[in-house]
C-alpha cells in the first residue's frame, strides 16, 4: 500500500532544498485554491533573467496543494503574476501545467511542472522582447537623417573641370633644378626619372616620346622664372583658357 503523506513530505523537502528561497509555504487563504491542506507558492522568473541582478520583468508564483492520493492522482494548482503578466497568459499556462501533470500520474511532478513554467515563461517573453527590439531598431532607422550634397549642375561640373585641369597643368609644368639642365647629356635625368623624384621642377617641359631621335635641348632659364607662385600661374593659365574659348566662339560665329 502505498503511504501517500510520506511520499508528499518527502517531494516537499527536496523542493525546499533546491529551491530555497524561491520556495515558501502559505495560508490556504492566499492560495485561490479549494482546500484546507498545506498550499506552498514557487516563485518563478523566465531563466535568462534568473543571472540578472536587478529586478527580473516578469515574475511568476506557482501555487499547488497536494491532494490525498497525490501522486496517483494530480496535484491542485493555481498561476499568478507577481509582475507584468496578463490573465490570458496565466489561463494559457495554467492550462498547459494541468496536462502535463495528467501525464506523469504516479510519481512527484512538482519540480517537473516548476521547470516547465520556467520554459514557457522564457519563450512567451522573449518573443516580447524581441519584438520590443525590432521596434526600437526601426524606430533608430527613422532618425536617421541622409546627408544631401550640393546637387551637380553642367556649369558647377565645367567649372569644377576647368579649374581641375588648369591644376593639372601647373602640377606637370612645376620647374626643373638647374642641375638636371646643366648635366652632362649621359647624367641628365629623363622625363620619367624627373616626375618620379618629386624634386622642384620647371615652368615648361618639352616632352619627348621614347625612342625618339631627336637630342634633348639645354634650356636656359632666368631668375624672374622662379619668382611667380603656382596661384598666380594658375589664374594665368584660366585667363589664358578663358581668351581662347572665347576667340573660339567668335570665330565659330
Amino acid at each position: 500500500m502505498t503511504d501517500y503523506v510520506q511520499e508528499q513530505d518527502m517531494e516537499i523537502e527536496a523542493l525546499e532544498a533546491i529551491l530555497m528561497d524561491e520556495f515558501k509555504e502559505i495560508h490556504s487563504s492566499e492560495s485561490g485554491l479549494n482546500t484546507s491542506n498545506r498550499c506552498f507558492q514557487i516563485t518563478l522568473s523566465p531563466q535568462d533573467e534568473e543571472a540578472d541582478e536587478s529586478s527580473p520583468s516578469v515574475r511568476l508564483g506557482l501555487i499547488f496543494s497536494h491532494t490525498e492520493k497525490y501522486p496517483d492522482e494530480p496535484p491542485l494548482l493555481n498561476v499568478i503574476s507577481l509582475r507584468g503578466i496578463q490573465a490570458g497568459d496565466l489561463t494559457a499556462l495554467k492550462r498547459k501545467l494541468e496536462q502535463e501533470a495528467s501525464e506523469n500520474l504516479g510519481m512527484a511532478m512538482i519540480y517537473t511542472l516548476v521547470t516547465s513554467a520556467k520554459e514557457w515563461l522564457s519563450e512567451r517573453f522573449a518573443q516580447d522582447g524581441d519584438a520590443e527590439n525590432a521596434e526600437e531598431d526601426e524606430g533608430t532607422k527613422d532618425e536617421i537623417i541622409v546627408p544631401h550634397g550640393e546637387p551637380v549642375t553642367i556649369d558647377t561640373f565645367l567649372a569644377w573641370r576647368e579649374r581641375f585641369e588648369a591644376e593639372l597643368a601647373l602640377e606637370r609644368a612645376k620647374l626643373m633644378p638647374d642641375s638636371a639642365l646643366t648635366a652632362p647629356k649621359e647624367k641628365k635625368l629623363t622625363g620619367r626619372q624627373w616626375f618620379e623624384s618629386g624634386r622642384a621642377s620647371v615652368k615648361g617641359v618639352v616632352s619627348i616620346d621614347e625612342g625618339s631621335d631627336e637630342e634633348e635641348e639645354d634650356i636656359d632659364f632666368d631668375d624672374d622664372d622662379f619668382e611667380d607662385d603656382e596661384e598666380d600661374m594658375l589664374e594665368h593659365y584660366l585667363a589664358e583658357k578663358s581668351d581662347t574659348s572665347s576667340h573660339s566662339s567668335r570665330r565659330a560665329n
